[in-house]
């Protein structure tokens, strides 16, 4: 199989690229690595692409090794000819590899294996020329006959099951039924219980396999799964039984005629169940990769949602019975003071004004300037209170209600007692409910991405991949960020481009005994090899370094072609210690970036990313995006009524919707129908979780704790 040309006629990329993406995976350099830093090689492809393709390379390789695995077989069994070879050379997916070898695998007993015993083949080879006969079929058929085979109908069954298997078997005729079925066929559900239940719309409901979304395929597999709901496949039996006899049927006459009946029999007893379950296997795996891309989706955005800098926080994990804990941290995260607060429950006037006066306290003596409110239980019930203590706090003081989702598996996790071994589970909740508004990335990475909440059906979806694209998602926006040092925890430093959990607490314990005042000092840390730090280097800051490149994201294998630049242009390594260069990147165009790529021997692409650092030193793309919304005020949903306006957060995007949290600790509802005055295929295309968006309520069920919302005006 020539990978490089399918590759590059899937991805329309020129056979080059695909070629030094190969070579650069190969040599086990990592995505972001490459995506940064070898774009002139690959011709600065992004990293999403990098990993699809990288993928896709897997899935054909794996294809290639079942190829060679099933031809030795073959091989071995003495079956195999030039014209199996062909048609596994000529096989594009493991589907068509599996036909071709279905003929030759190993089965358990089956009714034509029995037919053979009881010597009825030389009847199926006669039935299937569907020659005239010089007598009639049945005296034909009596000549079989023997004590397992008491009569004629019996040795015309049996050798029609032989032939029904040989008709199932076919590897081309399977690929055309496989085709027809996914073009024509319906997903049909309907209840197997008579009670009531959340899939009540699909106890009589019929979709085409071909335009059914992914949410409905996992929906529905729920509901199976859950034995509400009865699914089939189903197909116009006419149609594809038309299909096959064509293939089979050459004659009029009563051999054609008991091929036909193989025929029926092949399709209603071997192929239907089988081609079922390969559809249903392959819808299944469709919107596995589409929630997957969703999910994967949301998790980049709500990681790259902006930090809110230099704030002093308060954190409040809500709570009733045990109170909520409180944790004030500083700008870099660092725990202030802890404690508990009793103000959630009715009356409680003696313990909310202790509380008040605690929160107060806790203000004043840290120079607190916003408040993060955890959204689970209690949460409105502390929104209220602390609403009502903000006119008696210093001018400035704001909050936002931040997500929790999460919070609670990181706090009692073995990273969260060692990371505050003196807290309990709740006060640590409170820390990082704090540290998730002044910077989601370096907190969530802490968090299993699956228990961040932002998917849909994850718990139905395939570990691994879920597991694998996930991981990758974390990955690309750590490094997009860069990372400093000297601060860093040892989770964040794990997701690093070459640097593993092992060799992020290397760097950390390093970084505690000796401290790291450059990159090359990371040398020194045990089993940081040459090769690790190649893979690492560009996206760790050290911004202690007396070295300014340190605190950018130019590679160190660039200084050299870095200084040579700033030479050329006027400048020096010291002019970067107060900042950026304002207006590098026009005197480089005036002086002619062609003429400097080659006086520099480095390519285009690296010279711009150059240029930009030295522009804006260790940039973060997260600070052009829309700073999350800080509120003042309180609203509850008794106090929503149609046609309202406000400004909300998107929190989740799935396949029909996206939920925007209004400030009323229910999030709304924008149905994919109401977001926008135009057809969109999936809401992805106009929002994006963390969005500030304005929406109008559309209809509020306080009963059922639902909000309807629209993004258009006068839209329904």
């Amino acid at each position: 199989m020539d990978l490089i040309s399918i590759l590059a006629k899937e991805f329309s990329l020129r056979p080059e690229q695909i070629k030094a993406v190969i070579e650069l995976i190969d040599a086990g350099n990592t995505i972001p690595f490459i995506a940064r830093y070898r774009k002139e090689m690959t011709g600065s492809l992004d990293d999403q692409v990098l990993r699809e393709v990288s993928e896709r390379l897997t899935y054909l390789r794996g294809m290639d090794k079942r190829r060679e695995e099933i031809q030795k077989t073959l091989e071995e069994m003495g079956v195999l000819t030039g014209e199996i070879v062909c048609q596994l050379s000529s096989a594009l997916t493991l589907s068509e590899l599996e036909d071709i070898y279905r003929p030759f695998r190993p089965k358990r007993r089956t009714r034509a294996m029995i037919a053979r015993e009881r010597g009825l083949e030389k009847l199926s080879i006669l039935l299937q020329m569907q020659e005239k006969t010089d007598r009639p079929l049945e005296m034909i058929a009596a000549d079989f006959i023997t004590d397992l085979v008491p009569d004629a109908e019996s040795a015309l069954l049996g050798a029609r099951d032989i032939l029904a298997e040989g008709i199932s078997d076919d590897a081309a005729l399977r690929k055309e039924i496989r085709e027809l079925c996914r073009r024509e066929g319906v997903i049909r559900t309907k209840n197997a219980k008579e009670e009531d239940s959340v899939y009540r719309m699909y106890y009589e409901h019929e979709e085409p396999l071909l335009r059914i979304p992914a949410h409905r395929v996992l929906a529905v597999n729920r509901g199976e799964k859950e034995e509400f709901l009865k699914v089939a496949v189903a197909v116009n039996d006419e149609n594809v039984l038309r299909l096959i006899h064509h293939h089979y049927i050459r004659a009029n006459n009563e051999c054609a005629r008991q091929v036909a009946l193989a025929c029926d029999d092949a399709w209603s007893r071997l192929i239907y169940p089988s081609i079922e379950r390969e559809l249903r296997n392959e819808l299944t795996d469709k919107a596995n990769e589409s929630a997957i891309r969703v999910f994967s989706q949301n998790l980049q955005q709500l990681l790259m949602q902006p930090p809110i800098k230099g704030k002093v926080t308060l954190g409040v994990d809500p709570g009733f019975r045990t109170g909520c804990k409180l944790a004030v941290v500083d700008e870099n995260g660092k725990v202030l003071e802890t404690g508990v607060g009793h103000f959630t429950l009715p009356g409680q006037t003696f313990e909310k004004e202790k509380s008040k006066a605690l929160i107060k306290r806790m203000v004043s003596r840290h120079g607190v300037t916003a408040i993060a409110i955890g959204n689970g239980t209690a949460s409105r019930e502390s929104e209220q209170f602390i609403v009502s203590l903000l006119p008696e706090l210093p001018a400035g003081v704001a909050y936002m209600i931040v997500s929790e989702a999460g919070a609670s598996v990181y706090s009692a996790s073995k990273l969260a007692a060692e990371e505050f071994p003196e807290f309990d589970v709740s006060l640590r909740s409170a820390v990082s409910i704090a540290r998730r508004m002044q910077d989601p990335l370096a907190e969530l990475v802490k968090i299993d991405p699956k228990a961040i909440g932002v998917g849909q059906y994850q718990h139905d979806l395939k570990e691994n991949e879920l597991t694998s694209a996930l991981d990758g998602v974390v990955e690309n926006c750590v490094n997009a960020v860069g990372v400093e040092v000297s601060t860093a925890s040892a989770q964040l430093l794990s997701h690093v481009a070459g640097i593993g959990p092992a060799l992020a607490k290397n760097i950390v314990k390093y970084r505690e005994e000796n401290g790291i005042s450059s990159r090359a000092e990371l040398k020194k840390v045990p089993k940081l090899g040459p090769r690790a730090f190649e893979q690492c280097a560009g996206f760790l800051r050290v911004m202690n370094s007396n070295n300014a490149l340190d605190h950018t994201g130019v590679h160190p294998e660039s200084y050299p072609a870095a200084k040579a630049l700033l030479e050329k242009l006027g400048y020096q390594l010291k002019d970067m210690k107060n900042g950026g260069i304002d207006g590098i990147g026009k005197l480089a165009e005036e002086y002619g970036l062609q003429k400097l790529t080659e006086e520099l021997a480095i390519g285009l692409p690296t010279l711009r990313d150059i240029l930009s650092e030295l522009q804006k030193p260790g940039r973060d793309p997260r600070d052009d995006l829309p700073k999350p919304v800080l509120r003042t005020d309180v609203l509850d949903m008794k106090d929503l009524v149609p046609g309202m306006e406000l400004t909300g957060t998107v929190r989740n995007v799935i396949d029909f919707g996206a939920f925007v949290d209004i400030g009323v600790h229910q999030d709304g509802l924008v149905h994919i129908s109401r977001m926008a005055n135009r057809f969109i295929r999936h809401p992805g295309e106009v929002v994006k979780v963390g969005d500030i968006v304005k929406v109008w309520v559309v209809e509020v069920d306080i009963p059922k704790k639902r909000i309807a919302l629209t993004m258009v005006k006068d839209r329904k």
